[in-house]
């Protein structure tokens, strides 16, 4: 029988990449991406595992999976320092360039 390719591989590799991007943009996107690449990457290796036989390209699924856990743990790592920063500075002092001055001068002076 002639092997064909995994339905969603490129998919799961694409996805995979755009979490790993995503993680830089305040890591909501990137957790997204990676999540989606993570679910449809387990499904496609359970149709792989039930007949490996028939399909190729299963290194893409696997490459793509872990693209998208390194891309889940950076947005995650991402969240959590964006949730730290404004519990620092507040949401206020964004939308207030003084305010954000003298926020991040009481920072400095509080860790000199």
């Amino acid at each position: 029988m002639e092997q064909q390719k995994l339905p969603n591989a490129n998919l799961v590799l694409i996805m995979g990449i755009l979490s790993i991007v995503g993680a830089c943009c305040y890591g909501l996107p990137g957790l997204i991406f990676g999540l989606i690449g993570l679910i449809v990457g387990v499904k496609d290796t359970k149709t792989y595992k039930q007949t490996p036989e028939n399909y190729s390209n299963y290194g893409n699924v696997q490459a793509g999976k872990i693209m998208a856990i390194i891309g889940i743990i950076l947005s995650l790592f991402m969240i959590v320092s964006v949730i730290y920063i404004l519990s620092l500075i507040g949401w206020d002092a964004l939308q207030d360039p003084e305010l954000m001055q003298e926020r991040l001068e009481e920072l400095r002076s509080q860790y000199s």
